[in-house]
C-alpha cells in the first residue's frame, strides 16, 4: 500500500523558495534574451500598451517618411526638367534673336534723309540766307507706336545758330534726352542729314517751330529735304513739315500696308472694296484725280491714277500693269486674309518712294498705310492750299533673307520642349505636365503640402509655332519665348521652396520617429547590466536554496537512522 510523500515544513519551504527563484531566473533570462523588460501585457499592462501606441505611431510615420522621400525625388526630377527646359527655351530665344537680326539686316526703315551735301558748309545760318544775328529753327516730333493720345508726342526744338554746321544739328538731337531714345541723327558718308527712327511703328515728323526764323519750304530745300518735305499754308503763317512713320513692316523685299477697315465677307477681306471704305483715302472732294506715285531707285515716278470710286483691286492692277514698274520688278498683291496691300520689289531694287498727290481742284486725306500719315490726323492734301503731295522713302539695305532655316530650327526646339516635358516624370507624377504632388506629413493626413504642377508644353507656355516672315512676326515669337522663360524660372523658384519645406518636414519626421521609439524603449527595454546582476543574484540564491534544502533533507535522514 502506497501513500503520498509527506514533506516536512522545512523541505516544503526550501522547495517553494527554489521554485520562486527559478521563476525569477527564467524571467530574467527572458529579459536578457529579448532585451525587453516588458514582453507582454502580463508583465506591465500600462507600459506595454503605452509603448505599443508609441511604436505604432512611429511605424506610421516611418511609412510616411518613405512617401516624403519619394516626393523629394519627384521634385528633384522636376528640377532636372526645369534645368533642361531653361536651356531649350534660351536656345529658342537665341535662334529667334538671330533670325530677327538677319531679318532686320535686310529690312529698310522709313527715314528722313536729305539729298544735299552739307559737310562743307561751315555756317548754316548764312547758307540759309540769314543774317549773322539770325537763327533758324525746326522741331523734331516722335510719336511712339504704343501712344494713345496726341499728348504722347515727344517734341524737341532744334535751333540753328550762327556759325553752326550740320554736325551741331546732329549733336543737338542726339544729346536731347527727351527724344534720343527714339530718334538718331547722323550725317551720311555723302554729307546728307539723316534722321532715323529707333522705334518700330512710331511716327517721325519735322516741321517749323516758333521762336526762330522759319525755315519754310526754301529752308528745307536748302537742307536737302525738298523731295520729301511738303509746304502748306495754315492761315497766314507759312509752315513746312514732313511726317513719316518709322519702321514700316518690310519682310525681306516686301512692304505691307495697314489692314483694310472695310467689312469682311465670310471672314475674308475683298479686293473690290473702295479705297475710302478700306480707310486708305478719305475726305475726298472735287473731281480731280488722286495719284499714287511710285519711284524706283530715284527714277521718274510712275503715277497710278485713282478717284473717289477706286477700289483696292484698282491699285493692284495699276501697279502690276505699269510697264516701268514691271520692268523694275515691282509687283502688288492684296492679302484677303490680313487685309493688307503688299508691294514686292526685286533684289535689284535698293530704294522705293511711295507718295500721294492731288491735282488742282481736289482734296483728300491719304494714309494708305505704308508709312506716311501722322498720329494726330491723317495728312490732308489740298491743291488750293499748296499741299499737293506727300511721299515716303524706303531703303532696302540688303538682299532678301531666307528665314526658313531659322523658323525650322525654332520649331524643332519647340517640339523638343514638348518631348522633354513628357519625359520629366517620376513614378507617374509629372509636375511639368499638369500633375499635382501631395506630400503628407502626419499619420492621419491632416498635415500636408500640395505642389501644384504646371503645363510647360509649348502650348502651355504660350509659345506658338513660329512663322518667321519679318522682324515683327519674329518679335512676337521672342516675346512669347521670353514670357515662357520667366514662367519656367518662377516655377523653379516655387518648387525649390516646396523642396526646402519637404526636406525640413522629413528631418522633423525622422526626429519625431526617434523620439517615439526612444519613449517606447524607456517603457519596455531592459537594462542589460541590471538584469545581468539580477540573474547572478538569483543564481546565488538558487545555490543557497539548494544547500538549505540539502541540509533539511539530511536532518530528516538523521532521524530515520535512529530506527
Amino acid at each position: 500500500m502506497s501513500s503520498d510523500v509527506v514533506l516536512t515544513s522545512a523541505l516544503r519551504s526550501n522547495l517553494q523558495s527554489l521554485q520562486n527563484t527559478q521563476r525569477l531566473i527564467d524571467d530574467t533570462q527572458l529579459k536578457l534574451a529579448t532585451g525587453l523588460k516588458v514582453n507582454s501585457a502580463l508583465d506591465n499592462p500600462q507600459s506595454f500598451f503605452a509603448a505599443q501606441s508609441l511604436n505604432n505611431r512611429a511605424s506610421d510615420l516611418t511609412r510616411l517618411l518613405d512617401g516624403i522621400s519619394q516626393s523629394i525625388r519627384t521634385i528633384e526630377e522636376a528640377d532636372n526638367g526645369i534645368t533642361a527646359l531653361t536651356d531649350l527655351v534660351e536656345q529658342a530665344e537665341s535662334v529667334a534673336i538671330e533670325a530677327q537680326s538677319e531679318a532686320r539686316a535686310s529690312e529698310g526703315f522709313a527715314r528722313i534723309r536729305g539729298d544735299v551735301d552739307l559737310s562743307g558748309t561751315e555756317n548754316l545760318v548764312t547758307y540759309l540766307g540769314g543774317a549773322t544775328t539770325a537763327s533758324f529753327g525746326f522741331s523734331v516730333q516722335f510719336t511712339p507706336a504704343d501712344a494713345d493720345a496726341a499728348t504722347d508726342v515727344i517734341t524737341t526744338n532744334i535751333t540753328i545758330a550762327n556759325g553752326e554746321t550740320v554736325d551741331n544739328i546732329v549733336a543737338d538731337i542726339n544729346s536731347d534726352t527727351a527724344i534720343n531714345d527714339y530718334v538718331k541723327a547722323s550725317v551720311s558718308s555723302n554729307g546728307q542729314l539723316v534722321l532715323q527712327s529707333l522705334d518700330e511703328g512710331g511716327i517721325l515728323r519735322i516741321e517749323d517751330t516758333s521762336g526762330a526764323t522759319s525755315l519754310g519750304a526754301a529752308g528745307f530745300e536748302a537742307l536737302g529735304l525738298s523731295g520729301v518735305v511738303n509746304s502748306e499754308e495754315i492761315g497766314s503763317t507759312g509752315s513746312a513739315g514732313l511726317t513719316q512713320r518709322a519702321g514700316s513692316i518690310i519682310a525681306g523685299r516686301e512692304i505691307s500696308s495697314v489692314a483694310s477697315t472695310a467689312a469682311t465677307v465670310n471672314n475674308r477681306y475683298e479686293a473690290s472694296a473702295l479705297l475710302t471704305d478700306a480707310g486708305f483715302i478719305s475726305n475726298v472732294t472735287g473731281t480731280e484725280a488722286i495719284s499714287l506715285n511710285i519711284e524706283v531707285d530715284g527714277s521718274a515716278a510712275s503715277a497710278i491714277t485713282l478717284n473717289a470710286t477706286a477700289t483696292i483691286q484698282d491699285v493692284v492692277d495699276g501697279i502690276n500693269n505699269d510697264a516701268v514698274l514691271s520692268e523694275a520688278g515691282v509687283t502688288a498683291s492684296f492679302d484677303t486674309t490680313t487685309g493688307e496691300l503688299d508691294i514686292t520689289v526685286a533684289d535689284s531694287v535698293s530704294s522705293l518712294d511711295i507718295g500721294f498727290s492731288v491735282d488742282t481742284g481736289g482734296t483728300h486725306t491719304g494714309d494708305i498705310g505704308f508709312g506716311f500719315g501722322s498720329f494726330q490726323t491723317d495728312v490732308s492734301l489740298d491743291s488750293t492750299g499748296g499741299n499737293t503731295n506727300i511721299s515716303e522713302s524706303f531703303t532696302f539695305t540688303g538682299s532678301s533673307v531666307d528665314l526658313d532655316q531659322y523658323e525650322e530650327d525654332f520649331n524643332n526646339i519647340r517640339s523638343q520642349i514638348d518631348d522633354l516635358v513628357g519625359d520629366a516624370s517620376y513614378r507617374g507624377v509629372n509636375l511639368l505636365n499638369g500633375d499635382d504632388l501631395t506630400t503628407d506629413f502626419n499619420e492621419d493626413r491632416t498635415s500636408s503640402l500640395t505642389t501644384e504642377g504646371v503645363d510647360f508644353t509649348s502650348l502651355g507656355l504660350g509659345v506658338d509655332e513660329a512663322s518667321f516672315t519679318n522682324s515683327a512676326t519674329i518679335q512676337e515669337s521672342i516675346d512669347e519665348i521670353r514670357a515662357a522663360l520667366g514662367e519656367v524660372r518662377n516655377f523653379g523658384q516655387t518648387i525649390a521652396n516646396d523642396l526646402a519645406v519637404i526636406q525640413t518636414r522629413r528631418d522633423f519626421t525622422e526626429s519625431t520617429i526617434g523620439t517615439l521609439e526612444s519613449g517606447a524603449d524607456d517603457l519596455t527595454v531592459a537594462d542589460q547590466n541590471e538584469e545581468g546582476a539580477n540573474l547572478l543574484a538569483l543564481q546565488t540564491r538558487q545555490t543557497l536554496g539548494v544547500t538549505s534544502l540539502s541540509l533539511a533533507s539530511q536532518s530528516q535522514q538523521a532521524v530515520l537512522r535512529l530506527f
